[in-house]
């Protein structure tokens, strides 16, 4: 385009701009002058935001399996998810791995009317998504397809559901790549970190830390798998959740066409609370890595445990809060020790959850950072937080309260937890109420009966001699939290304990975690 075209189609532009002011309305014009000159002193009216109810989205079909429906007719889509009980909770002691080969192997292995090859292909062509999954105690199916070919893709979910053919080649292979990557879990300072943090909180035979190994992958059968199957997805045992462009007696008419003749069985139980207790004190992977991975915790409470709303608040001030927390402030910003540090705490629906800070530091100034937020621990037990931390704390749960509910499979995901785990009615209701009443003497409170520095669990991963001994200047040093206990070493197919290598001369005593 040439300058005189640029020019000329300025001019129109900016004559229909001059042409469109002239036309507005007179009351535009006016509120427009009334605009305040300076944007700080814009006003709005408050935002009101009230949680969407369960009840309004949620139905029956004629074998008693619960859906919840949220049409949107923005987008020709439709994804449907099934979420059952019952995961890793359900293996046998000796068949660890058997839920999740099982969902894995729901989509590889075909049906027994369609070869797995046919099945890919078929889904393929749809332009669809399907899948299956298996977590620690809950396994969920699902289907994202376009509206127009959402049945089918529907009908071949259904089909891998109740008729799984578990191709004998595709378990082969499924089983190879689950063996090969046993062997690397070594390799990776983070997977020894969080399998370790898992046997010092549940023991090792608590399905929540239980590991897969060689031995029980070798073992599983496709009987097997056919029989964890049916114990988990049927109708009798799941909760079904749909968005998208459809309508909802148009969908429940299809659900049940698509349901028919499937047999019900019983729901699976809740999944059992872990007998080992926690053991208080320093524990050490070693592992020749230059920097340290530094976990802190204990175990916290239940989620409707009186004190839930006080622990969220504080975890938040401590060290949930990202950059307004008192540990990233203290170790990153002040000190230096660390690009992240900070804290999490879960409150289990079943059972008591945990409180876990954590951090990674150069090996010299691990024994630092473990000090530093101590320390902050012991601040939050001996001192009351300040108005503006609490303020900042309970804005960031407030005002992002509407989130949880930003999307429609979201808000169906949120309806669908709540009714497995029993959520109490009225709870997201009272939410934003609740985290508002929390004060600086709740805090407190809290801190003193569930934060207990003597009873925290210490876990180091790392070069042991070089972060035992601590900084240069000497600010801290390892043993000024204890004794520390070396971790076997573990083969990374078996798991067994093997001997230790004489990578760590430091004195110390040996142990392995019990159930």
């Amino acid at each position: 385009m040439n300058n005189s075209m640029l020019t000329g189609c300025t001019i129109a532009c900016l004559a229909l701009a001059a042409s469109s002011v002239a036309m507005l309305p007179a009351a535009n014009a006016s509120a427009a002058g009334d605009l305040p000159k300076r944007p700080e002193k814009l006003t709005f009216p408050p935002l009101r935001f009230e949680p969407p109810k369960a009840a309004t989205y949620r139905t029956t079909l004629s074998n008693g399996t619960p859906v919840y429906m949220l049409p949107s007719h923005e987008f020709p889509l439709i994804n449907l998810s099934m979420t059952c009980m019952g995961g890793s909770n359900l293996d046998p002691a000796d068949r660890v791995g058997l839920a999740s080969m099982t969902a894995a192997m729901i989509r590889r292995g075909g049906t027994t009317s369609m070869e797995a090859d046919e099945v890919d292909e078929k889904i393929e062509f749809m332009a669809a998504n399907i899948g299956v999954a298996s977590g620690d105690w809950r396994s969920t199916a699902s289907v994202d397809a376009l509206k127009s070919n959402f049945e089918d893709g529907l009908g071949i979910l259904v089909d891998m559901l109740r008729n799984p053919a578990f191709d004998e080649e595709k378990f082969a292979v499924a089983r190879a790549d689950a063996l090969e990557g046993l062997k690397q879990r070594n390799d990776d300072a983070s997977s020894i970190s969080g399998r370790e943090w898992g046997y010092l909180v549940y023991g090792e035979n608590h399905f929540e830390s239980r590991q897969l190994t060689g031995e029980s992958l070798a073992a599983i059968t496709q009987d097997e798998m056919r029989a964890m199957a049916a114990r988990i997805f049927h109708p009798g045992n799941m909760i079904i959740a749909v968005t998208g462009d459809f309508e909802p007696d148009a969908m429940k008419a299809m659900l049940e066409k698509a349901f028919a003749g499937w047999t019900s069985g019983p729901r699976n139980a809740a999944p059992e609370a872990p007998t080992f207790e926690m053991k208080p004190g320093v524990f050490y992977s070693q592992k020749d890595i230059p920097q340290g991975k530094v976990s802190i915790g204990m175990r916290s409470i239940n989620r409707d445990d009186p004190d839930y709303f006080p622990y969220l608040v504080m975890n938040e001030i401590l060290g949930g809060g990202g950059f307004s927390s008192r540990i990233m402030q203290r170790v990153r910003s002040d000190e230096g020790l660390a690009y992240s540090a900070g804290s999490r705490f879960s409150a289990g629906p079943f059972y008591p959850g945990v409180f876990r800070a954590a951090f990674e530091s150069k090996s010299p100034t691990c024994a630092l950072a473990t000090k530093l937020i101590i320390d902050e621990i012991n601040r939050m037990r001996d001192t009351l937080v300040s108005a503006s931390e609490l303020e900042t704390a309970k804005n960031s749960f407030v005002e992002t309260f509407p989130n949880t509910f930003a999307s429609k499979a979201g808000t169906l995901g949120v309806f669908v937890s709540d009714e497995w785990t029993k959520r109490p009615a009225g709870f997201w209701e009272s939410y934003r109420d609740k985290i508002r009443a929390v004060t600086p003497e709740d805090i407190q409170r809290v801190a003193r009966k569930h934060l207990d520095p003597s009873k925290l669990t210490i876990l180091v991963v790392g070069s042991w001699d070089d972060i035992a001994k601590g900084d240069a200047q000497g600010r801290a040093r390892m043993d000024l939290f204890g004794p520390a206990t070396r971790l076997p070493d573990r083969d990374p197919i078996s798991l067994k304990p093997i001997a230790p290598s004489s990578a760590s001369s430091a004195p110390s005593k040996s142990a392995s975690q019990g159930s």
